[in-house]
């Protein structure tokens, strides 16, 4: 088998065309990127989108290389117990940009898992992304449902590999399944494992797959070292909405305490600084 070479997989450090800030999968968008090219599947479903920025990564990947893939996204957009309910401008800000750029090959299906298995032939997917309800019975019951509609070359993957937290519970599933197939999974960003179920998994996969179990730090740091710039990219944004939430705020104490807006701050330094002396300002005249 061929020895696995990061530079053989570019694709990894690529620009997302789609980021959302949101994802729990940020900093695993260069393994997206990666197992695309290693499996070239002829079709990959996911179960569980939620904001999109895992799919689109995958569907990002199947686009540069121009595969022929058909890709399907399987989500009520509703929410679940641990995501909480969705409002629905998460489904149409993903459909917005999703249709455009990826709809000749790719389906959002908005459905539930169950739902869309009865629609889905036997031995017809080579890879499948399971990022549902974390609970052990949901995650348990997805991967017996889904496992018949993976072909010879099938490769499952499973976020939340690594969250023990509350009733998770893909850790305790992924426990029970990593011995029993060729893995490897990645415990950042709550992890991800990777399990090549097919008797015929791409060559490429289980190349990678036996070197990093061999060299398992370098792996893991690799990607978690090229993951975390998405990680940290997310953070930003957020801090950002948070911050400009509370500027916000002080322009409205502002107006009620008859003073005129604040001229509009440079960065998010410079919000920093506006908010404080604006806080300032207001705790002084209280």
């Amino acid at each position: 088998m061929p020895e696995f070479n990061p530079l053989r997989y570019p694709l990894a450090l690529s620009e997302m065309r789609y980021f959302s800030g949101e994802s729990a999968w940020s900093g695993h968008l260069p393994l997206a990127l990666t197992i695309i090219p290693m499996t070239r599947p002829r079709t990959f479903v996911e179960l569980g989108t939620h904001y999109g920025d895992s799919y689109c990564a995958f569907c990002q990947a199947v686009a540069e290389l121009k595969l022929n893939t058909r890709c399907h996204a399987v989500d009520t957009w509703k929410g679940d117990a641990h995501t909480g309910a969705y409002v629905d401008t998460i489904y149409q800000r993903l459909k917005s940009f999703h249709d455009p750029a990826y709809g000749s090959f790719s389906m959002l299906l908005r459905m539930t898992f169950d739902e869309a298995a009865g629609k889905c032939p036997d031995n017809s997917i080579d890879l499948l992304h399971i990022d549902g309800l974390h609970t052990y019975a949901a995650v348990k019951h997805d991967y017996e449902t889904w496992k018949p509609k993976l072909s010879e070359r099938g490769v499952a993957l499973f976020h939340d590999t690594a969250a023990t937290h509350a009733d998770f519970g893909v850790w305790k599933l992924w426990a029970e399944l990593k011995d029993q197939h060729p893995s490897f999974d990645f415990p950042h960003e709550n992890g991800l494992g990777i399990l090549a179920v097919g008797k015929d998994a791409p060559a490429e996969l289980l190349s990678f797959i036996e070197m990093a179990k061999r060299e398992e730090k370098l792996v893991r740091d690799y990607f978690s070292g090229i993951g975390a710039r998405w990680t940290l990219l997310a953070l930003m944004m957020r801090m950002a909405n948070t911050l400009n939430a509370a500027h916000m705020t002080v322009d409205r104490w502002r107006t009620q305490s008859g003073h005129p807006p604040a001229a509009p701050p440079q960065g998010m330094l410079g919000l920093v600084q506006a908010i404080r002396v604006d806080v300032q300002q207001l705790l002084q005249q209280r």
